[in-house]
């Protein structure tokens, strides 16, 4: 294994060092693990774009379909993989979380469903990170997750349900899709600012101003994509809101947890 520095993992295959990196910022460690798809037509290209130091992009790792495991960024060092977001009120993303990219060739590329391999990786190498740095599971993230506005990965296919099975990430079976009232935008009033309350309670980054305009419309995408997946139109049905309260309800820490 050629190595400009020790792997963190067992589980690592390689190691590509990338240059874009830097010290975290009022940070010690990561809080979070944030993942992505690479969106590019193959592995190999997008493991030369993120070794590349004009891509100005990197990650902590990479994740190929047949599995293999690549280390680009020390997990004590901050990589440029999130770019602007947030999540419950925190900026700078990046020097909070882990980075994994995901291959896969994203919405623009054909996107298609991860093969069990490399999901069983993605699996084995978030729980690794975990033994090392006090990750709670509802901050195993998606990109979409903390910049709505901006990314879409790693997007509807991934099966988010799969790793809460094995302890990872948070999740509750989506409510049902059926009629009744919904919020759309250009709708205002109190409930569409007690709905956006709800997304800003959960770690969404959205004022509730009482009026769905087009962050909210983004963050019910983002929380579509994730959590219930088998819609994806940015309308406030009853089941994305009552998917979302479940979820509230569920955390270790929840808002509305009865004293």
């Amino acid at each position: 294994m050629r190595s400009d520095f020790a792997p963190d993992s067992l589980l690592v295959d390689a190691i590509l060092p990338s240059p874009n990196i830097g010290e975290r910022r009022g940070q010690a460690g990561p809080d979070m693990v944030i993942l992505h798809y690479t969106g590019m037509e193959d592995g190999e290209a997008a493991a030369r774009w993120l070794a590349m130091e004009r891509s100005q992009v990197s990650c902590h790792y990479l994740v190929h379909e047949d599995g293999r495991i690549v280390q680009l960024v020390e997990e004590r060092l901050r990589a440029w993989h999130s770019g602007a977001g947030s999540w419950r009120g925190r900026d700078d993303v990046n020097s909070r979380s882990v980075g994994i990219e995901i291959v896969n060739p994203g919405h623009d590329h054909g996107y298609r469903p991860f093969p069990d391999a490399q999901i069983e990786r993605v699996i084995a190498l978030c729980r690794d990170i975990g033994t090392r740095w006090a990750i709670p599971a509802e901050n195993i993230l998606a990109h979409s997750d903390i910049a709505p506005a901006r990314k879409q990965d790693p997007g509807e296919l991934f099966p988010w349900d799969r790793l809460h099975r094995e302890g990872l990430g948070h999740h509750v079976a989506p409510s049902p899709i059926r009629g009744g009232r919904y919020f759309g935008l250009g709708d205002a009033g109190e409930p569409v600012a007690a709905y956006q309350g709800l997304l800003a309670a959960y770690g969404y980054e959205v004022e509730a101003n009482g009026r769905f305009d087009e962050a909210t419309r983004f963050a019910t995408i983002a929380f579509q994509r994730h959590f219930r997946p088998a819609k994806i139109d940015g309308v406030a049905d009853l089941s994305t809101i009552e998917t979302l309260h479940r979820l509230l309800v569920s955390l270790p820490t929840s808002p509305f947890a009865v004293a």
